[in-house]
Parts: C-alpha cells; structure tokens; sequence
C-alpha cells in the first residue's frame, strides 16, 4: 500500500480547534505510522499579519464583550449555507489553497475550523478539488458556518450534534457520532497515588481543579482560591493559569495564608495527569475541554460560560447530569461548598460522565477517515 497523505487544516482561534487536529494527528500516527502528515493554521497560510490580528481581536472580543460576541453567534447561527455572507467566505484563498492541495497530492484532507472546511466543501461542490473532505465539529452544537454539503463526512460529538445537521439537509450516512477527538494520552488510565506523588498533592484529600487562563477574571479567581484554601472541609486545589502570568502572582498571598494545600502551574502539558487525580473542575465550557473531562470521567463546573458555543455546551454538560454551571462568583462559592459537604454529589455527577461518552473517540474517528480514503482510492482505481 503507498503511503497515506493527509492534510490537516485548523486555526488558532480557540485552542479547541488546533487540539483536535492535534489529537486527529496523534491517532493516524497510531493507525498508520508512515503517514505523511502536514498540519496548517488556515489564517497563517493565508496571512500571518491579517491571522495575528484577528486572532488577537477574536481573543480580546470575548475576555472584554463576551456578549458581544454571543450575539453575534446566535445572529449567524441561522444564516444558510448559501447565504451571500457564506458564498463571499467561501471565496477566500480558493486558488491558494488548490495549489497547495495539488503539489502536495493528499489522500484525505481534515478541517477542525469551519471557514476552511466550508471553502474546500464548496470546490467539492463544484468538482474542482477531488480529495475527501472531513470536517470535524468541536463544539456540542452546530453553528450554521460548519454545514455545507460538500463536506464528504461530519465528526461530531453526540447524537444531538448529528440530528442537528440532518436538520440542515446533511445526509445521515455522512455523519458520524465518535466523540470529538482528544489526544489518546486521555483514553490512559492513570495510577492515582503515583501520580498525587509526582505532583505534591496529598492522598486522600478532594482534589478540585481549576483551569484558569486568558478569559478568566482576575480577582474573581482569587476570591474562589481564598474561599478553597480556608475551607474548614478540607480539600486541595490544583490552578492551571496558562499565559495568564497575572493570576500566577496574584496567588503568592493565598498560598501564604492558606488552611488547605494550593498548587499552581503557567502552561501545562500534562493536563491528563491533573485529571486523573482531581475529583472535579472548574472551567470554561470549550468543546476540547469538556470532551477531555468527560473522558477522564471527571464532574465539571463551568463557571460563567460565554455566551455562544461554550454556552451551548454548557447546557449540554448539565443536560447529561455531569455537571453544573454557575453564572457568577456567588453561586460556584455555594456550589463548591455543597460538593464538599456531599462528595457524593460529586460521585454521581461522576457516574453521568463515565457514560456520556462511549470512548477511544480519535481511534473511531481516524478509522472512519482511513475507511473514506480507501474507499475514494478504489473509486479512482476502478475509474
């Protein structure tokens, strides 16, 4: 058999869709070790410039207008797919990106990020790119910018996802309910004493874990550290503040003054081990996110979801019963000190976790891309 190329495009707007593809990536390596592989930013192979920018206005819209921005989804999330907006989108960077594809010759091409998805379904449409199309969904809904049906096969997170694009007029054969890929280090199960050992943590204690970062609200974050480490119940906090070097100093006092045991860390690329220990986690309701949690089996928290996608997925997580959302400051401080005086609470949100996902989510998807790069390779063999 020659060997598999494939093209993976995603974006930096949203760290959702770069680890998807990431996770896509790391499950064709494990399928077929010689693939050639070569994974694009869709805004820096068009732009670097033009990509830096929006992705720094896309980034500040939400930390500054989240509102703002959830209006303008919802207003969007309507529009079709040949809507004049959608048709002038699809027009970006046609003949850059058939260059690209016909010198480099893929066998299959992978999109995380809708605008590029839509632009290739569209040439496919047209019966000018020739390569399968497989668009991958990160999020627990369907916003209207991924549909279009020149998209050869969907991926999506769960059955609600699929129903949702049949609404739309996709067919049913060409969607399939894996699970949103995560990185197969998510599918390990970890040994929990070693792993508290290697980390400092103490066994025994509840473990909540916090993912800070960009889009979180300084002195909010603080309050909610101060509120855990004085808890009179103890417990034990892991904060993840990523670039945010703000909140990093900012826990220098809480750690000074604290009852309970607080660790934080910057960036982190073990996010799997920190999962593994703790019993519950407060964060942002990204499609990534969720999806690793529930693959950990670990309850959420999403605390003041943005308005749009994450809140969508927001719902989705409580609809399951895996979680709770909390608006504001005041009701994850009376949500976090109910879990702490009934931990089984927790252990139920765990058992709704445990079986909101059927698993292996990469392994089924890349085996549903392998199976349509074959099938296309014996399409063109036979014509």
């Amino acid at each position: 058999m020659k060997q598999l190329k494939v093209l993976v495009f995603s974006a930096s707007f949203g760290n959702g869709h770069l680890r998807a593809a990431e996770a896509v990536i790391e499950g064709i390596r494990i399928k077929e070790p010689s693939a050639k592989i070569i994974h694009l930013d869709f805004g820096a192979f068009l732009n670097m410039r033009v990509n830096t920018i929006i992705r720094d206005f896309y980034s500040g819209l939400l930390k500054r207008a989240p509102k703002l921005w959830g209006r303008f989804y919802y207003k969007t999330g309507k529009k079709q797919p040949q809507s004049m907006s959608q048709r002038l989108l699809n027009q970006i960077g046609r003949s850059n990106f058939l260059n690209y594809i016909q010198q480099f010759k893929p066998d299959l091409i992978v999109c995380t990020y809708p605008t590029v998805s839509s632009i290739l379904a569209q040439l496919r449409i047209e019966q000018i790119l020739q390569v399968p199309l497989i668009t991958v969904i990160t999020d627990y809904t369907v916003h209207s910018h991924w549909v279009h049906p020149g998209v050869d096969c969907y991926i999506v997170a769960c059955a609600k996802v699929k129903e949702s694009l049949m609404s739309w007029g996709i067919q049913a054969p060409n969607i399939h309910v894996t699970g949103i890929p995560v990185s197969p280090r998510f599918e390990e199960r970890e040994d929990r004493m070693t792993t508290l050992e290697k980390l400092g943590l103490t066994p025994g204690l509840p473990t909540f874990l916090f993912m800070g970062g960009t889009y979180v609200i300084l002195e909010s974050t603080k309050r909610i550290c101060k509120t855990l480490t004085g808890s009179q119940v103890p417990v034990q906090c892991i904060v993840v503040c990523g670039d945010n070097e703000k909140l990093y100093d900012s826990l220098d006092d809480v750690i000074a003054q604290a009852r309970n045991p607080l660790i934080r860390f910057k960036f982190v690329h073990n996010v799997e081990e920190l999962m593994s220990v703790s019993d519950l986690i407060i964060t942002k309701a990204g499609g990534l996110t969720v999806s690793e949690a529930l693959t950990k089996h670990l309850p959420l928290i999403i605390f003041r979801p943005i308005p749009g996608q994450e809140e969508e997925n927001a719902q989705y997580v409580q609809g399951i019963g895996a979680g709770w959302i909390a608006e504001n400051e005041e009701e994850l401080a009376k949500m976090l000190g109910h879990l702490l005086h009934h931990p089984e609470d927790i252990e139920k949100m765990r058992s709704k976790a445990a079986i909101a996902l059927a698993g292996h989510s990469t392994e089924r998807a890349v085996e549903e891309m392998l199976q349509l790069a074959l099938a296309s390779s014996r399409r063109q063999r036979i014509g």
